[in-house]
């Protein structure tokens, strides 16, 4: 599970990025990448942005045990 604790994380903060270029100067940088945000492989980074947002808030306390370090 960590690996997708990992993955929703990276494509969290692609997300986070992208939103925050879009805010301060009104530039989406995946659909700069893709080449529009209606290509198909751009509508798909939207979707995974998504479900890795929608993973994150579901499962916090399974990920925030997961990732605590050992108690002994």
């Amino acid at each position: 599970m960590k690996a997708f604790d990992v993955i929703a994380a990276v494509l969290l903060v692609i997300g986070g990025l992208n939103w925050g270029l879009w805010g301060l100067f009104d530039f989406d940088l995946v659909a700069t990448i893709f080449g529009g945000n209606t290509v198909a492989l751009a509508r798909f980074v939207y979707i995974l942005v998504g479900v890795a947002a929608v993973y994150q808030a579901v499962n916090i306390s399974g990920i925030q045990s997961r990732w605590s370090p050992a108690t002994t």
